[in-house]
């Protein structure tokens, strides 16, 4: 059992006369979560992230296609009560103190009254706020109001948390040890989906990623396969790259160069690579490295959106 999976899910929106303008905001949409894992939806703005969210948690209905959450079939207002949201730009109001904040939203979410003081007292120890717990929330510091969001969407102990941009506006001190929230949340079995701008953070945290723009789904896929640049391997040596060498290598890949002490080469296959391993080694060339070159998450994901722009 997935804990998210959606099949062909698409969303238009109608407007003008008559509603015969229409705007697709998700097209064909189908992936597949597993439980544990932390998956990161990525996009520009107006991709269709959002429109999913919404209509994952039953907040908006599908135009077509079908969409389940923990093996409950939607729209099942039921399974709310296994889901925890953090949306994005979320506001409370200013007169409650972030203490009554999260007393209000474990009421609603039907906490038993008896556990209701401990699971506060240990939210907000675990984002940081004890001590700001009865400072009116109109006070709060945009990254103060993200950590409260973040403790108010674990009121109901879900098996799965939507984030919507969690770490927008928390400094980097503060965005780490979200980070590290949510890897205890994970290693405790419960399923992340985030939402979120900050590349280099889904880059360190996500164990996949998906690409979605204008409503279509363009890839999906480990951060390693996400970034992987190719066929590039930077081989590290000790010394010089003898030319004589250099030119033999030259003769069966599609690219070798030297900065340093590392080698770049371009090989169509790893057979390609094995054989200039072969030839360092039989020309007593010393080998202290092989990595496989990669972009950053942020590189890639511009790449596909700008390929996609061509078609």
């Amino acid at each position: 059992m997935f804990a998210i999976e959606s099949e062909e899910l698409s969303k238009v929106y109608r407007n003008g006369i008559f509603r015969r303008q229409e705007v697709a905001a998700l097209t064909g949409f189908s992936i597949q979560v597993a439980p544990g894992q932390i998956f990161s939806l990525l996009g520009p703005n107006g991709a269709g992230k959002t429109t999913f969210i919404k209509m994952l948690l039953s907040l908006a209905s599908p135009t077509s296609g079908s969409a389940s959450i923990l093996g409950q079939k939607l729209p099942d207002v039921r399974v709310r009560e296994k889901v925890g949201y953090l949306p994005e730009n979320h506001r409370y109001p200013g007169y409650l103190t972030g203490d009554q904040v999260l007393r209000y939203f474990g009421e609603l979410g039907g906490a038993p009254p008896g556990a209701m003081r401990g699971r506060i007292d240990s939210l907000l120890g675990l984002v940081g706020l004890t001590q700001w717990r009865t400072m009116k929330v109109k006070k709060y510091s945009k990254g103060m109001l993200q950590r409260l969001g973040l403790a108010q969407a674990l009121m109901n102990e879900p098996e799965i948390l939507f984030l919507d941009e969690p770490t927008d506006g928390v400094d980097p001190v503060g965005r780490k040890e979200i980070r590290e929230i949510l890897k205890d949340l994970r290693q405790k079995g419960k399923t992340i989906f985030l939402n979120s701008h900050l590349l280099s953070e889904v880059e360190l945290i996500s164990d996949r990623v998906a690409v979605l723009d204008r409503g279509r789904l363009l890839k999906v896929g480990t951060v390693d396969e996400m970034t992987a640049a190719g066929q590039a391997y930077v081989i590290g040596i000790g010394g010089t790259l003898p030319e004589s060498v250099a030119l033999a290598a030259r003769a069966f890949v599609m690219g070798l160069t030297q900065q340093g002490e590392n080698i770049t080469a371009e090989c169509r296959t790893t057979a390609e690579l094995n054989r200039v391993i072969d030839l360092l080694r039989a020309n007593n060339v010393e080998i202290t490295s092989v990595i496989r070159q990669r972009n950053t998450l942020e590189e890639s994901f511009i790449s596909l959106i700008a390929k996609e722009a061509r078609k």
